[in-house]
């Protein structure tokens, strides 16, 4: 089945998913624990609409491609255009245009990954394979100050990510201002902004709960 974002009352929004923008080493502790350096500017890719599957059901991993590890991430839900007159938006502007919020999961064939970094080539291959990108249902953000949200995730009951989007390198305002002064987002694009340290391999049969705040909940189980 064709997956369509699953709304709250409160989002006034298409359900049709368009592309998924993400953002590499937009936490410091995480690009550290991976040997990273540190960006200057954010560091895009993008996944395809066909990564998308919905987090509420289980999580399929491939076979036989080494390590596929668990990145949780906060994502926005695009809800009106961006593009490159953004550069001249207000923040609060900027900000009006989100839907709502999620979680996600940047699924990331770790060892595929590392062979790809090594000889300099983009990274789709280790991140953009089908059903890469578990969504949750996503929640209205009025009120919500999206720079100081908690974000967990528990593996077997254990404690595995933690982070807090007060710690990421660029801010959402400023994610979304730099995507779209290089290209569109469209309302139903999604923008993954980055995962907090702790990122590790999953097993068949581990279950997952993330945590977004009190605003998302969700539980999950991995199969392969």
């Amino acid at each position: 089945m064709k997956y369509r974002h699953q709304l709250s009352s409160d989002i006034t929004c298409t359900d049709h998913l368009g592309k998924i923008v993400c953002v590499g080493r937009n936490y410091a502790d995480h690009a550290k624990e991976l040997n990273n350096p540190i960006p200057n500017e954010p560091l895009l890719f993008i996944k395809p609409a066909t990564a998308a599957v919905s987090m509420l059901d289980t999580v399929t991993i491939p076979e036989g491609r080494g390590a596929c590890h668990h990145e949780l991430e906060m994502a926005v839900l695009i809800g009106t255009e961006l593009s490159a007159k953004t550069a001249a938006m207000q923040d609060e502007d900027i900000l009006s245009s989100i839907a709502g919020v999620g979680l996600a999961l940047d699924l990331t064939l770790r060892d595929v990954q590392d062979e790809l970094k090594e000889k300099g080539q983009p990274w789709e291959r280790a991140k953009a394979f089908d059903g890469s990108c578990p969504l949750s249902n996503f929640v209205g953000v009025d009120g919500v100050d999206l720079q100081d949200l908690p974000i967990q995730l528990y593996r077997n009951g254990q404690l595995q990510q933690l982070g807090n989007t007060v710690d990421m390198l660029f801010s959402v305002i400023n994610l979304l201002r730099d995507i779209s002064s290089i290209f569109t987002l469209l309302p139903g694009d999604v923008v993954l902004t980055g995962t907090p340290a702790g990122v590790g391999p999953l097993l068949k049969g581990d279950k997952l709960k993330g945590t977004l705040d009190s605003l998302i909940c969700v539980e999950t189980l991995v199969v392969s």
